[in-house]
């Protein structure tokens, strides 16, 4: 029985090895992986949370005042076009009649 008890003790110390070279392999394959893939990322030119942020707020911002500008000149057009009707629609005065002739 002893003997039996010892093959399991050694068994159990070869695989608790073998997890721990394992375990540091995966952190090493870990590793690599992420540095590979920052790598990538840099080469890409990609941009932060940040800063996308900003330009969003940015180009909702101009946005807004896009469309209030074309408000604004929508009224002035209308506004614009009003008199103009109006002399439009004004009868013109007749000339005066010349009885020299």
């Amino acid at each position: 029985m002893q003997t039996s008890n010892r093959l399991f003790d050694d068994f159990a110390r070869v695989a608790s090895g073998a997890m721990g070279v394992a375990s540091g392999f995966k952190g090493e394959v870990e590793a690599l992986v992420q540095r590979q893939f920052d790598r990538i990322l840099a080469r890409m030119d990609l941009v932060n949370r940040e800063e996308f942020e900003a330009v969003k707020e940015m180009a909702a911002k101009a946005r807004a005042e896009q469309e209030a500008l074309n408000e604004r000149l929508a009224a002035l057009e209308k506004k614009a076009a009003r008199p103009a009707r109006k002399r439009a629609a004004k009868p013109k005065a007749a000339a005066p009649k010349d009885d020299t002739a």
